[in-house]
């Protein structure tokens, strides 16, 4: 899906996203099991790149850098992300004319300067038009290591799919205008999920180009739920979770699986027996899914079931998480609403398991 709406910064989906922690090798050896493979090694810093398809993945261990400082006051986290865009030069200018504030990264010599601009919680957000095959930024400033396959296809996951950001009660807003006044996002999707003790407010933003999608969530009035951890835990507002999309999530599913990565658990019996109401049609085996403890949301009117089958990690760096997906007949713009609730409330069940959320005050 292209040309939704007018591009003015000339967006072309995600890039890469950056991570930080101050615990050395913690960040690798989660990548390893998500099926990333280290790639490339930066020429002159303490950065790697790893990648799975057309996902990039920069570890950035320079602990004297925006990076090191974001991973010192937040922990193992996700300190940037990038977009492409069609002319990095024209799309900072802009970004900058309407207000962004500039981030200046460090460059040592004969490197490439990445413009950035101040983003979710502080975090340098990249503008990229290097990223052609033999003339990217990895091709400049990194060495790719001899033998190893620069796109290798690991569990099968192929792109960044979408970003999810929690941020404070009340700042829901700014950060939808943020993207609407940047780069023109709109937003198609809101909504009011309200589990037994506690609830939130989500807004899924979207760009013009259809390629990135951004879900901003906040902690509804009550207060002591899942994003109000977050937030508490993370040090502030910031990524909350990576959605990663393939093409075939069962087999992803079974892949991520043996490697060691722990998945959540499975709604309980009635989500799957009311599936064959909720989307009759849907082609799908229900005892796979189950067995997996993957989710499905969708429609299946009109002819092709048009589907999004997802399953989340368990909290994999401090309080993030990554999402896998499998979108189907051309559900490019679902993000799972039907399974909101069934999600929330299994989370909230499990802050109650863990003793953070007190069901006598709540």
């Amino acid at each position: 899906m292209t040309d939704l709406f007018d591009n003015p910064m000339g967006l072309m989906g995600f890039e890469f996203v950056e991570f930080a922690s101050p615990e050395a090798g913690l960040l690798e050896s989660v990548f390893e099991t998500l099926g990333f493979t280290l790639v490339a090694k930066h020429r002159s810093k303490d950065v790697v790149l790893y990648r799975q398809g057309g996902i990039n993945f920069i570890v950035n261990r320079e602990a004297k850098s925006e990076a090191g400082y974001f991973a010192a006051e937040h922990g193992p986290s996700a300190c940037g992300l990038a977009f492409r865009v069609k002319d990095s030069h024209k799309a900072y200018e802009r970004a900058l004319a309407l207000g962004a504030q500039p981030v200046e990264i460090a460059t040592g010599p004969m490197e490439l300067r990445l413009p950035a601009i101040k983003g979710i919680g502080g975090a340098p957000l990249y503008l990229i038009d290097r990223f052609e095959e033999g003339k990217s930024i990895y091709d400049i400033d990194f060495e790719f290591i001899e033998g190893v396959d620069r796109h290798p296809v690991g569990h099968g996951l192929k792109l960044i799919d979408h970003l999810t950001h929690n941020v404070y009660r009340g700042r829901m807003t700014f950060w939808a205008d943020f993207y609407t006044k940047l780069f023109n996002f709109r937003e198609i999707r809101y909504f009011d999920i309200k589990g037994e003790y506690t609830g939130l407010t989500s807004k899924a933003m979207t760009a013009p180009d259809g390629k990135i999608r951004i879900p901003l969530n906040e902690e509804s009035k009550s207060g002591g739920g899942q994003i109000e951890e977050f937030l508490m835990q993370f040090n502030g507002e910031g990524i909350q979770h990576i959605a990663l999309i393939c093409d075939d999530l069962k087999a992803a599913v079974d892949k991520l699986a043996l490697a060691g990565v722990p998945l959540a658990t499975a709604p309980n019996d009635v989500y799957y027996e009311m599936l064959d109401t909720r989307l009759p049609g849907h082609g799908h085996d229900i005892s796979e899914l189950q067995t997996r403890g993957i989710l499905m949301d969708g429609t299946t009117e009109g002819g092709e079931p048009r589907l999004l089958l997802q399953i989340f990690s368990q909290p994999s760096l401090g309080p993030v998480f990554f999402e896998f997906i499998q979108r189907q007949g051309d559900y490019s713009e679902g993000f799972g609403e039907g399974n909101f609730k069934a999600l929330f409330e299994s989370l909230e069940r499990d802050q109650i398991r863990r003793g953070v959320l007190d069901t006598a005050e709540a």
